[in-house]
């Protein structure tokens, strides 16, 4: 009896861990403000750390070490951080994500940081199926982009005349690399548009794929039944 408590204990414990660890990957993030991918020389980015239960050495981080700006002009909540850094330099491109003193680390965000004339500015994070999805076609001088052509996968898929271009109700099948060339000849560069499936849909596998806690809930049940004969 005694053996058979401590195997409903210790299921208890590993369910708890488990759902708790699922929780902490899909609630903190990294967001960027504006929401873009790709960035003048000298723009500036403000970087959010959110949904972090506690701020106790949080940081924004890149493959260079700590974003020295967030070292210094910060701001933390009990949940979050905010910085700002008001001169990106193309030494600035790379991956960015933030993490605390624990365990805990967002999802990455990539940036490009262009002394070119053209950028092409999409969203930063993923977006869902049925969204609305803006691509504008940016130029670095103030005189209007009269034509701008939109590449995906480095075809020729749409030309406009107000470097705009909507796709109004986004799928999985418009994922891919998006780049932009104005009527000039100059062409920005390429960034990666990625849709997810939206969440009321069902994948075709879903039945089929369990989660964790659910196959070792099944694992230990097994082991209870044993140890109870």
């Amino acid at each position: 009896m005694e053996v058979t408590a401590l195997c409903i204990r210790l299921l208890m414990k590993v369910l708890f861990l488990l759902r708790a660890l699922h929780h902490k990957v899909d609630s903190v993030s990294l967001q960027v403000v504006p929401n873009k991918q790709q960035f003048f020389e000298y723009e500036s980015v403000i970087f959010h750390c959110e949904g972090f239960s506690d701020s106790t050495g949080l940081k924004v981080v890149n493959f260079k070490g700590e974003v020295p700006s967030c070292k210094t002009a910060s701001t933390l909540t009990s949940t979050g951080l905010f910085c700002t850094q008001n001169s990106l330099y193309k030494e600035d491109s790379g991956v960015y994500w933030c993490e605390d003193g624990g365990r805990n680390r967002s999802n990455s965000i990539n940036i490009t940081v262009t002394a070119g004339p053209v950028i092409l500015e999409s969203p930063v994070l993923p977006v869902m199926e049925g969204d609305v999805v803006t691509l504008r076609c940016r130029n670095k001088t103030t005189r209007p982009v009269l034509i701008a052509d939109f590449y995906k996968d480095g075809r020729l898929i749409r030309s406009s005349s107000t470097g705009w271009m909507i796709i109004p109700s986004v799928s999985r099948s418009d994922e891919g690399l998006y780049k932009c060339r104005i009527s000039d000849g100059e062409e920005s560069a390429q960034s990666l548009l990625t849709v997810r499936e939206a969440p009321n849909k069902p994948g075709p596998s879903a039945s089929c794929s369990p989660a964790p806690w659910i196959i070792v809930a099944v694992l230990l049940v097994v082991l209870l039944s044993m140890v109870a004969e």
